[in-house]
């Protein structure tokens, strides 16, 4: 099975969210800049040393800029190979959404559409 391992959730005011979750739920967030596309990191769990939980079965996030064009919330399952999973969502009836894409230091990341039209991502962690 391919767990998730990661979700992402549309922000107005990433600033305000941030300050919003962290108030309420205690999460710590990283502001990442211009050259990441203002995506704020989302701790909701205790990290070890290479980013991920320490925790079996928790999970972390991020806030990304809200648009018209992505204004839901995601949910992001791991896989082993992100080509092999593209082609096996084209296959299933969904919609590979461009193609894989590197996040330095994370691993190889795709969006599609499944059959009834959520924004899925898939990550092919590193190492």
């Amino acid at each position: 099975m391919n767990p998730v391992i990661h979700f992402e959730m549309p922000a107005e005011d990433r600033k305000r969210m941030a300050e919003f979750y962290t108030r309420v739920f205690g999460w710590r967030t990283q502001m990442l800049g211009e050259d990441m596309g203002d995506y704020v990191v989302v701790s909701t769990t205790e990290t070890g040393e290479d980013g991920r939980p320490q925790n079996p079965g928790a999970i972390n996030g991020g806030f990304f800029r809200k648009s018209d064009d992505n204004a839901v919330v995601s949910v992001v399952i791991g896989v082993d190979d992100v080509k092999a999973h593209a082609q096996k969502v084209a296959e299933a009836g969904g919609k590979v959404l461009g193609q894989p894409a590197e996040i330095p230091g994370i691993g190889w990341y795709a969006s599609f559409i499944d059959t009834e039209g959520n924004r899925v991502g898939m990550l092919q962690p590193s190492g």
